[in-house]
């Protein structure tokens, strides 16, 4: 155990190691309350004086709810080295939550939202004090839970930071590798030297790593074998990446690297939010600093982005739930053009359906007055025409798990919609699973061919070994018990299910027209009806005199009735006497 002032702690309490400190989970001596206890090693203390002390300044300067908090600093009590005693963060970094298998593709889409937020708000507070971090990853981004249950991330480790206004440089190396700036990647990583200085964008493009990293669950810039295993590659992707791009891939040894201008198929992200962060991205991971945004724009871009409403809209042709991002103030105009270019149906041919009803959106209507919509109550689109079902990749599966219609011969067919998302998503997934697969069995063949390694090459085959047989099973179990049997199932139901949508559709419309015809001829009759009061009483009056007539009649038809039955009982009377008579006569 060791201890400060006010501090202890256990040696075997580690929550992270670095470098030149360790940091354990400590408690306050007199309330017991939890801390996070940085304690720095000998290695520091090669570091001159001013950068020792850097992390203590700019920590006490620091004052943000999406920045770790320092709490004290003080001395341990036999070593007497310095100890950060900071904010705990019990729920880890975002390093931790992507490494969780089911953000094994990203984080879920609400989630991602509140890293964007909190990630830039942070950086945005940093900026204002003018000082730099240089070791942003999320490793160094750590988690909470706020007080709502939703999350809130911190920046964290400061250690690397310093202060620097915008149009100044430094010279000296921090960072980690796969997030490193590519000037300060051949420097730190590759070890060669050259006069180049760097500014605070190098912060952007690590931040636009991390962005991406937390979008997909995977790194940006992947050389075969992977970006330790292969730094000269690393190094000619990250420096060579055309414009507009926001990925670059090798997969084959010695192969060319495949560039990419938008998010894998596999990213959790709806295409909405994705068309608004890949040109974010793609300009703030610009190797050329005098191309790359500034972070006054990357400030302003990002505020747009979460600024803007999401409108949730299933469009029934394409199967497929789409989150469309706009401003509050844009008007339904705009709103049915993003709509038409995301489902490819014509504004004039959108049908829009809200809890049942049909749901027409004025021109000018600003987009603040739209029906509050969620996963379970979206906005329907269908469109006027027929159209083929295209399944689209599913955005969100737990949208149908309250999914409801409101036209109840329909209700069996949402089994098919859920199909098909599970399957399009699946698809995409088994051949994400497949191509690590592949690097991996590659990697083997390497490394048998070598067949003595050293200990570092060993952990990570080793590791790539539970892995390997993780993915197969994985892909295994998604085609045989989900791909196969949902796809047999949906391609018989879909297209039966949307011409019962447009048989319905037609019927509807017809008896609404045949109600607008009636409707017509009615107002017409009451108008002229209020025109001739006269012509009322009159008409009123007639009615009356016929229900007396009638009445009158009805009374007549009974008499003529009992007489008619008195007659008839008379003759059966009269022919029996009659017959008796004869009887007598012989």
């Amino acid at each position: 155990m060791q201890s400060t002032a006010n501090y202890l702690w256990l040696i075997s309490d580690l929550l992270g190691q670095g470098a030149t400190a360790n940091v354990y989970r400590g408690r306050h001596k007199k309330t017991g309350d939890l801390y996070a206890v940085k304690v720095f090693n000998n290695l520091s203390f090669l570091r001159p004086l001013d950068v020792q002390m850097r992390e203590f300044e700019v920590l006490k300067k620091l004052n943000h709810k999406n920045i770790v908090k320092l709490f004290a600093v003080e001395e341990e009590s036999n070593t007497r080295h310095k100890v950060l005693v900071m904010e705990y963060c019990p729920c880890g970094s975002l390093y931790t939550v992507l490494e969780e298998s089911s953000n094994a593709y990203g984080l879920p889409e609400d989630e991602f939202l509140i890293v964007l937020q909190d990630v830039v708000a942070g950086m945005n507070h940093l900026r204002e004090y003018g000082i730099v971090h240089r070791d942003i990853k999320p490793g160094n981004i750590m988690r909470v839970i706020g007080e709502d249950g939703r999350s809130v991330y911190k920046l964290t480790d400061f250690g690397a930071a310093r202060e620097l206004e915008d149009d100044e440089q430094f010279v000296s190396l921090y960072g980690t590798e796969e997030y490193l700036h590519p000037d300060m990647y051949e420097r730190a990583v590759l070890r060669k030297e050259h006069q180049k200085k760097y500014g605070a964008t190098v912060d952007l493009w690590s931040i636009g790593v991390t962005f991406f990293h937390a979008a997909t669950g995977s790194l940006p810039f992947r050389p075969f074998e992977g970006p330790r295993r292969n730094k000269e590659v690393m190094y000619k992707i990250i420096t060579e990446k055309p414009s507009g791009t926001v990925s670059g891939q090798q997969k084959f040894e010695n192969g060319k690297i495949e560039w990419n201008t938008e998010m894998p198929v596999s990213c959790n992200l709806s295409k909405g939010l994705q068309s608004l962060l890949t040109p974010v991205l793609a300009n703030i991971l610009e190797a050329d600093q005098e191309k790359c945004w500034g972070f006054d724009q990357f400030f302003a871009e990002t505020s747009d982005i979460l600024h803007r409403t999401v409108v949730l809209v299933f469009s029934l042709q394409q199967a497929t739930l789409h989150y469309i991002y706009i401003h509050q103030y844009n008007t339904a105009t705009l709103f049915q053009e993003l709509l038409s270019r995301r489902c490819s149906i014509p504004v004039h041919n959108q049908e829009l359906l809200y809890e049942g009803r049909r749901l027409q959106l004025e021109p000018n209507r600003q987009a603040q007055t739209f029906p509050r919509t969620s996963r379970d109550n979206p906005i329907m689109l269908l469109s006027r025409e027929s159209v083929a079902t295209v399944g689209l990749i599913f955005e969100d599966r737990k949208m149908l798990r309250g999914l409801r219609f409101s036209w109840t011969p329909l209700r069996p067919s949402t089994t098919s919609l859920l199909m098909v998302f599970s399957l399009c998503l699946s698809v995409e997934r088994i051949k994400v699973l497949l191509d690590s697969i592949t690097a991996i069995y590659h990697q083997f063949k390497k490394d048998k061919a070598e067949r003595r390694l050293p200990y570092n090459e060993e952990q990570i085959h080793k590791f790539d070994k539970q892995k390997l047989v993780f993915h197969a099973t994985k892909a295994r179990s998604l085609f045989t018990e989900e791909c196969a049997m949902k796809y047999r199932l949906f391609i018989s139901k879909s297209e039966e299910w949307m011409r019962k949508v447009h048989h319905v559709r037609k019927q509807l419309i017809g008896l609404t027209s045949q109600f607008n015809s009636v409707e017509k001829e009615v107002s017409m009759v009451m108008e002229r009806v209020i025109k001739c009061p006269v012509l009322t009483l009159s008409i009123l009056s007639v009615i009356s005199r016929m229900k007396k007539l009638k009445e009158e009649m009805e009374g007549v038809v009974k008499e003529l009735a009992e007489n008619n039955h008195f007659l008839e009982r008379f003759g059966s009377l009269t022919s029996l006497d009659g017959g008796m008579r004869s009887v007598d006569r012989i």
